[in-house]
């Protein structure tokens, strides 16, 4: 009797640690289904667009802020704003406002006006010395984005990563003022954009 009850105690072990996948506990596999659903919420379905056309991508993102959020925790929409935010033809660029950091201020197809920072390192690139010391780098903003999603805060603005071609994107839209800003050497090679 007593190993017929070893048995049965090591087969319940068995059974929570080997068959749930090591959860243990109901709290530990609910905690796991609550992951997974916000792991599911969080995702975004590539080169998505709106599917209805009375609104632009840029009317419906500006209804989402409110006092304490940018945008909804869930909205599917959110994913085509993205895809909008990274594909809209550029109308016009201008030199950025005011700040410390090279940026330009562009306004894309529909009037939305986006801040455009250039990246200026790669991604792997270290700067040594003090925490500012450098220039920003693009990409701590889209997952400064993407890390404000997790979190579930949603108050950082929406941010996307984003080839812009200098040459055939932003020169023909240029203001004057933001023109006077580049350098050129060899005709053919813009070398830099000067805040």
């Amino acid at each position: 009797m007593v190993v017929l009850c070893a048995v049965l105690l090591l087969l319940g072990l068995a059974k929570i640690f080997l068959l749930d996948g090591g959860e243990g506990s109901a709290a530990s596999r609910r905690d796991l289904r609550a992951f997974r659903k916000m792991e599911a919420g969080l995702s975004l379905a590539r080169g998505t667009h709106l599917t209805h056309t009375l609104q632009s991508p840029w009317e419906i993102a500006s209804q989402w802020v409110g006092p304490r959020e940018v945008y909804p925790e869930e909205t599917p929409e959110l994913a085509a704003v993205l895809t909008s935010l990274s594909s809209a033809r550029i109308e016009r660029a201008d030199v950025g406002y005011k700040g410390t950091q090279l940026k330009a201020l562009l306004v894309l197809d529909g009037g939305q006006k986006v801040v455009f920072k250039p990246k200026r390192y790669k991604r792997d690139f270290v700067v040594e010395g003090e925490p500012y010391a450098g220039y920003d780098r693009h990409n701590a903003e889209v997952a400064a984005f993407h890390l404000d999603r997790i979190l579930g805060f949603r108050r950082a603005p929406l941010v996307v990563g984003r080839y812009v071609n200098l040459r055939t994107e932003i020169k023909p839209v240029a203001t004057d003022q933001l023109l006077s800003t580049f350098l050129m050497q060899d005709v053919q090679k813009v070398l830099a954009v000067a805040g």
